[in-house]
């Protein structure tokens, strides 16, 4: 089978060493400009594209003998560029397997003095570079031809990414702009202009380094403020100071090009801005046009100067030159055509049948896999079924050994006694044979001893004498007498043994006889405990019996004393939490951070109202439940709206007291405490059976009532600091600022420690930055509150004269005054911005709270210097000192709100919107409902700012009437829900603002944020 690599090969060997020479030769000694209108770079662009490869380029572009001509290596070089940026995709690939032979080409080249040389050495290490930027990042296409998406997609969220792609985009741009470089100065330093051979020859390429330029200018730009947006200006100055060269540098290169005739006819160059990007504005972003560089079509004719209708330069295609021209009009290169587009049938053919084949393979493949599948659902299904059986086989198992533990012992015991009997058998057994053995040999010596008496006679001899015979006689008889004797003791000792093994073996079936009876009277014990415990499981049952009918005629009188005792269970809740609202409510009052609520008396009033009439609502459900204690639920809601209530009270009388006369602030907070005093105790109790009867709410009523009466004494007046105090206050504001400060610097660290100990990732390094510059912020606060006292000192030292400190605050309250809030509204900010904080770290709070707090804080610090510079010499050193906190204030406020918008875009997912399935109608619906939508939040919009200038006149009118009050809210304000500052109605002149009242903060604001 023919193979596409192997066609080349074949084609070159048809081919002439001498005449591939001679056309090298040829193509050496031409300089003539390898422009992208001609038509060799098309037949080439366009084989790589039927190639899907630029295999046959280059196995020809390795036959050029590179190294010994530099002219024929710049032309090669512009080949490959324009290969790179117009041929298939797959070219990349196989350009990277000569990464090498183009390093080794440059060089070679940039070590010998040749002006084409330095030119060859510096487009190669672009070429380098170029693959080597590809093949890392494949998303962006060679021609560069990316959009802002996929440049988004490419660089990803994780911030290091973004920084290296930045890093390569600029050696990328460095590159282009060397070679540019190189070429127009070797251009103006020769003789070579652009209207000749020469000068076009080094000038085509520039065409290809000018569509690089410009889509890369454009990656930087979104790169870095895409960096600026998430890091510190400090980190990324290097960034900018290399963006300024290479902007320099790009946009002389522009201008230059722009001015030759030569790209005149050939490309539309973009023209730059004249001066760079501002990446420390965000919103410079928006100004950012992209440079887009125009090729006129190819089929535009060409004029020249003399109308000539021929092309100004000769340019002689790549594969003719490697060919040679056609021949009579016929072609060698024909039948090399025909001959590859046959090869190509074959190979399609048999592609077609191995895609035939691998598609049966992968048949056969799925339906083994599937009958494999059904296997092993079958080999699960049995597995789980033996499971099964043997949890029940060893659920038996254990059954039957615990069954035989219980005979274990007496089968032991009587194995052992059958034991000891067979051994004493056998004992016995043989001893008896042993004593029949020693009858019979007795026996048998008896029997031979009258033998031999008898022979013993007869063969006696007639002549021996009496005396003779008597002697032998009486031998025989002492033999027969020794022999008897020794019979009856072997038989006594035979008798004694038989004895004692006799009297063994009845001891041993004693010994079995006992085992036996005892055996057997375990069984009846067994028996019997076994009938036993028969008869206690009946005696249970029976009593079962009973008992559960004893426990269904009790059922009624338990459900029912269930009922009273959940009843007073959630009236026990009900009165905890009670209590803790209470409690809650109490501890505020000796809060630093409460002294920065202020409330109205009348609002007090109201709240006191309130109250006293919940109380009514208390009494009556408390009533109602001695009456019927099965339902608790009017005494339960009653409670509920006291507590809440009482709180209420207990807090605004507080917050009321911070701004009233000592006396009756003194008066106020102690009626306060005894109001909380009180309402506890009544709620204990509640909490008792014992004291339920007799808990009585009058004593919170009389007490309620005196906060109701000091609140409606507070109404005309009493809102005025007298001028005496001033002093006093004012450092006690500052004392009071600076400790709320250091708090929130604490608390901060306290959110630093927590998060990194419960988030890790993205969402750990989103809660870092914020809270390093909230840090930041809180640092450089305390900064301007220390400028601040300082400043204020001088003042007081440089304007008293003989008279005192207080003298001095009394004889200009009104300033004074102005101080003070400015002092309470920066210590109210820093303590919101913490609070702001911790919900967005705990992701309970909005990115925006953050924001808003970072503009209120630097509103209230620009509130601090107008009131500390209005009586301040202007060439003060601490007033240039405060000065210049203040701008470090707003550089910080700044890094929060950029901070917090980096990290909302970080975190928040974007929806994609895919609108591929629609038909026509059904877009058409949807256009009209988000068109309506649009026009509903506008008008939401316009009534929200409409809202925001009425809020701010109120203000305006509530904080001249109350030097000290922070906001109309007499609670805490609602910075969190302010919208966006996007118009300011109603602020009244300049001039008609004076710094003794809380008026200065929201015209500083306003003055500061637009």
């Amino acid at each position: 089978m023919n193979s596409i690599r192997q066609v080349p090969t074949r084609v070159k060997s048809r081919r002439t060493e001498a005449n591939l020479g001679a056309e090298r030769e040829h193509f050496d000694k031409q300089q003539v400009n390898p422009r992208s209108k001609g038509g060799g770079g098309v037949g080439i662009i366009l084989g790589t594209h039927r190639e899907k490869g630029a295999f046959t380029f280059w196995s020809y572009a390795l036959g050029f003998p590179l190294a010994s001509s530099s002219i024929l290596s710049w032309k090669f070089c512009h080949v490959l560029h324009k290969v790179l940026r117009d041929g298939h995709k797959n070219v990349l690939q196989d350009c990277m397997r000569h990464h090498s032979s183009l390093v080794e080409i440059g060089q070679l080249w940039s070590n010998l003095h040749d002006r084409y040389g330095q030119l060859v050495a510096l487009y190669t290490k672009l070429l380098c570079t170029k693959m080597e930027f590809h093949v890392k990042h494949l998303e962006i296409p060679p021609s560069l031809e990316a959009s802002d998406e996929l440049l988004e997609r490419t660089a990803g969220t994780d911030i290091n990414n973004v920084f290296q792609l930045t890093v390569e985009v600029f050696d990328y741009m460095d590159s282009e702009l060397r070679l540019a470089e190189t070429v127009i100065r070797q251009l103006n330093t020769s003789i070579a202009v652009s209207s000749l051979t020469s000068g076009q020859c080094r000038l085509a390429p520039l065409i290809q380094v000018i569509q690089d330029c410009s889509p890369l200018y454009h990656f930087t730009v979104k790169l870095l403020f895409k960096l600026h947006a998430c890091l510190p200006a400090d980190t990324l100055q290097g960034h900018r100071e290399r963006f300024h060269d290479q902007f320099h540098s790009l946009k002389t290169f522009f201008n230059k090009a722009r001015d030759m005739m030569y790209f005149k006819r050939l490309i539309q160059i973009p023209r730059l801005p004249d001066s760079p990007p501002n990446f420390l504005h965000a919103a410079s972003l928006a100004k950012h046009v992209k440079p887009v560089v125009v090729i006129p079509d190819e089929d535009e004719p060409e004029q020249d100067d003399d109308d000539d209708p021929e092309p100004l330069i000769e340019q002689p295609d790549i594969f003719d030159q490697t060919f040679g021209p056609p021949n009579g009009g016929f072609d060698e290169r024909d039948l090399q055509i025909e001959s590859l587009k046959q090869d190509l049938e074959l190979l399609r053919a048999e592609l077609e049948r191995v895609k035939a084949e691998a598609q049966r393979y992968i048949t056969q493949l799925k339906s083994q896999i599937n009958s494999l599948e059904a296997e092993l659902e079958e080999q699960r299904a049995q597995k789980q079924r033996a499971l099964v059986e043997n949890e029940q086989l060893r659920m038996e198992l254990e059954a039957t050994r615990r069954r035989n533990a219980e005979h274990e012992g007496l089968q032991t015991t009587f194995f052992e006694a059958e034991k000891k009997a067979q051994a004493t058998e056998q004992r016995y057994n043989k001893l008896k044979e042993k004593h029949t053995e020693l009858v019979a040999s007795h026996a048998e010596l008896l029997r031979k001893v009258q033998t031999y008496s008898r022979s013993l006679l007869r063969c006696l001899p007639s002549h021996i004498s009496g005396w003779a015979f008597l002697l032998t006689l009486a031998a025989i008889c002492l033999l027969w007498l020794l022999l008897s004797l020794s019979f009856c003791q072997t038989s006594e000792q035979m008798k004694s043994s038989m004895t004692a093994l006799q009297a063994e073996k009845e001891r041993v079936m004693r010994s079995v006889s006992e085992k036996e009876a005892e055996l057997s009277s375990l069984r009846q014990a067994a028996q019997v405990q076994q009938s036993s415990l028969q008869q206690e499981r009946d005696r249970n049952s029976r009593e079962l019996g009973e008992l559960q009918g004893k426990l269904r005629e009790k059922v009624s009188q338990r459900l029912k004393q269930k009922l009273l005792e959940e009843q007073f269970v959630l009236l026990q809740g009900t009165v905890a939490e009670a209590e803790k609202i209470i409690q809650d409510a109490v501890a505020k009052l000796d809060d630093p951070l409460h002294i920065r609520c202020t409330s109205s008396p009348d609002y007090l009033v109201s709240r006191a109202e309130a109250a006293l009439s919940s109380i009514e609502n208390v009494k009556k459900g408390h009533a109602d439940y001695l009456s019927n204690m099965g339902d608790a639920g009017a005494l339960l809601r009653a409670l509920t709206q006291f507590s809440h209530l009482a709180a209420d009270t207990i807090i605004n009388g507080s917050a009321t007291a911070h701004m009233a006369p000592t006396d009756h602030a003194d008066r106020l907070t102690d009626n306060c405490r005894s109001c909380a005093t009180q309402s506890i105790k009544y709620l204990s109790d509640l909490k008792s059976k014992i004291t339920l009867q007799r808990a009585d709410p009058a004593s919170i009523r009389i007490i309620i009532q005196k906060i109701l009466n000091l609140g409606q004494e507070l109404r005309p007046k009493g809102m005025d600091v007298r001028q005496e105090e001033l002093g006093d206050l004012v450092d006690r504001e500052m004392a009071a600022t600076s400790a709320a400060i250091e708090e929130a610097v604490r608390r901060i660290d306290e959110m630093m420690n927590q998060t990194r100990k419960d988030t890790t990732g993205v969402k750990l390094e989103v809660n870092e930055r914020i809270l390093f510059s909230c840090t930041d912020l809180m640092k450089a606060i305390r900064m301007l509150v220390v400028a601040s006292t300082d400043l204020q000192k001088e003042i007081v030292e440089g304007g008293r004269g003989a008279a005192t400190i207080k003298e001095f605050y009394a004889r200009n309250s009104r300033w004074t005054e102005g101080l003070i809030s400015a002092a309470k509204a920066v210590g109210w900010g820093a303590t919101e911005m913490v609070e702001s904080a911790d919900k967005v770290v705990l992701h309970t709070g909005k990115y925006e709270e953050l924001i808003v707090c970072s503009h209120e804080i630097a509103a209230s610090t620009a509130q601090l210097v107008a009131a500390s510079k209005v009586k301040a010499d202007r060439n003060s050193k601490k007033l240039s000192a405060l000065q210049q906190a203040s701008r470090h204030v707003n550089e910080m406020a700044a890094n929060v709100v950029a901070s917090t918008k980096t990290g909302q875009e970080h975190l928040e997912e974007k929806d994609t919107m895919d609108f591929s399935g629609m038909s026509l109608i059904k877009l058409r619906k949807e256009e009209m409902e988000s068109q309506v939508k649009v026009l509903e939040l506008e008008s939401q919009l316009e009534n929200e700012r409409l809202r925001l200038g009425e809020l701010r006149k109120k203000h305006y009118d509530l904080a001249g009437a109350n030097p000290f009050s922070l906001s109309p809210k007499p609670t805490k304000p609602a910075l969190m829900k302010k919208p966006a500052l996007a118009q300011k109605p109603n602020i009244p002149p300049k001039t008609t603002v004076c710094l003794h009242d809380g008026q200065c903060s929201s015209y500083v604001q306003s003055t500061f944020l637009s």
